[in-house]
């Protein structure tokens, strides 16, 4: 059977089951009413990530020199440009379809297949888009937060666009490698993205469940809203920042190709 098709029918077995806990947890917060689950579904991954994943992370970390990681975590963002196209694309965002597009070409080419993030040296700031983010910016509301087994931070509608996602865009999917390339792959991608968090854990104060909780809400609003606060945001018109109209970024002095502010630091 393809392990694809394995790998998927799991994923939405595991969304069934947290529709089935969820509904037998107590409501403790607004934003957080199945805390009793995520809580006890954050213990199981920390210990899981404390056996497994964080060691072989600190062992990559510590014998694999810097500038090969930067290679490996350039290759695998170059390889989630295709998601960010088809999400700026699904937004009505010229300006981020066009910087994906290129950033892919550039880089796939000029970066050695991505080894090498040669776009954003040219002002190529990479727009990170999710289908979770394109629901978002429709309005589809977020959701009660929730904790995935093994995947950790989302809400409701988080989980359903990262079924979108991985559905149609699987980045490892997208060089069509046998089986074994594949497992390969996706495992070293897991690996580098857990050694690039080892260094924010020193910012974790406090009860780490409500911590890291707070700072993925609240780094997935702004990821919606680009950036902008709310009242900003609301009071953009309807055509701001859509095909062919003056308020579009192409050629302007707040021109998003050159601007870093946006980028978000999370951990």
């Amino acid at each position: 059977m393809d392990t694809h098709l394995i790998s998927r029918s799991r994923l939405l077995f595991v969304a069934i089951l947290l529709s089935f806990f969820a509904s037998l947890s107590v409501a403790e917060t607004p934003d957080d009413p199945w805390e009793g689950y995520n809580r006890a579904m954050f213990n199981f991954n920390s210990s899981v990530d404390s056996a497994l994943l964080k060691p072989i992370a600190k062992g990559y970390d510590k014998i694999v020199p810097n500038p090969v990681q930067k290679g490996v975590s350039n290759f695998f963002s170059n390889l989630g440009e295709i998601s960010n196209l088809t999400n700026n694309l699904l937004q009505g965002k010229p300006d981020g379809v066009a910087t994906s597009f290129f950033r892919f070409v550039i880089n796939s080419t000029a970066g050695w297949g991505g080894l090498f993030d040669v776009a954003t040296e040219l002002g190529l700031v990479e727009k990170e888009e999710d289908f979770g983010q394109t629901l978002g910016y429709w309005g589809v509301g977020a959701g009660p937060y929730v904790i995935l087994p093994f995947l950790g931070s989302s809400t409701v509608r988080d989980t359903g666009g990262l079924a979108v996602d991985y559905a149609n865009y699987d980045p490892v999917e997208i060089l069509a490698l046998g089986n074994k390339e594949e497992l390969g792959l996706t495992v070293l991608e897991i690996i580098d993205l857990r050694a690039s968090f080892l260094s924010a854990e020193s910012l974790i104060f406090g009860d780490r469940y409500t911590f890291i909780r707070d700072v993925y809400l609240q780094t997935r609003d702004r990821a919606i809203r680009d950036g902008k606060d709310k009242a900003s945001k609301k009071n953009e018109t309807s055509d701001d920042s859509r095909w062919g109209e003056e308020t579009d970024s192409w050629g302007e002095e707040t021109d998003s190709w050159g601007d870093i502010d946006e980028e978000l630091n999370t951990i």
